[in-house]
């Protein structure tokens, strides 16, 4: 069960009860991060990658892997960083031989684009890549990710992914000797489409419940191995 503690946003004084949201280990188990309940919350200002993830430990499997950071926000409009109890986190270990569960990959409703990188983050690692961070080279246009022999883009604005967008993609990770996909919040034009199809990209849009839903065939024969 996840951890659950007493908050007060330093703003505006309100009460708050925190409950740690718990996301599926590649083995399957549950994993949220260890609360802190002696150190006071902090309000979020500017952002930094490095802030955004924390490293927790599955209690089952052993797995290290990179989660995002627990966050409340607040009516008054503050955010709030939850401490951390250093970089562990235990799931409830099964009696017996562990047998590795089928990966899952959990509803993160999109909301923000912080959302969107935290739901193609969880898609990438339903995928096998457990390495993702934000990618060395910055793409045109949105966010880049990047794992071992993965190169992905995510572009959580309201504009349709263009054909420059899947070929810039493709080329940089053509550079880097690595797959792609592409995942967009609103879509792609009729050119990107054809474009990514003739180059075998992987196209996904990203659902409000944060589902990847696959675009063109390579996205879906991508998740179908991945089911």
């Amino acid at each position: 069960m996840s951890e659950s503690l007493p908050v007060r946003c330093p703003a505006c004084r309100r009460s708050h009860r925190y409950t740690a949201p718990a996301y599926p280990c590649a083995c399957g188990a549950p994993v949220a991060a260890p609360l802190d309940p002696d150190r006071v919350p902090a309000a979020v200002g500017e952002r930094s990658w490095r802030e955004e993830w924390v490293t927790v430990r599955c209690g089952s499997c052993g797995t290290h892997g990179e989660w995002p950071h627990p966050e409340l926000g607040c009516p008054c409009g503050t955010v709030l960083r939850i401490p951390v109890t250093g970089e562990r986190a235990e799931a409830p270990a099964a009696a017996g031989p562990a047998r590795p569960a089928a990966p899952a990959v959990p509803a993160v409703p999109i909301r923000t684009a912080r959302d969107a990188v935290t739901a193609a983050v969880l898609y990438l690692r339903r995928l096998g890549h457990d390495d993702i961070r934000r990618a060395d080279q910055r793409p045109t246009s949105g966010i880049g990710l990047a794992g071992r022999g993965v190169l992905a883009q995510l572009d959580p604005s309201a504009r349709r992914a263009t054909p420059r967008d899947v070929e810039c993609l493709w080329l940089t990770a053509m550079t880097e000797s690595a797959a792609c996909l592409y995942f967009s919040l609103s879509g792609y034009s009729a050119e990107a489409r054809a474009r990514a199809d003739a180059l075998d990209v992987p196209l996904f849009v990203l659902e409000p419940s944060g589902a990847a839903r696959p675009e063109n065939a390579p996205a879906r024969a991508l998740d179908a191995d991945a089911a």
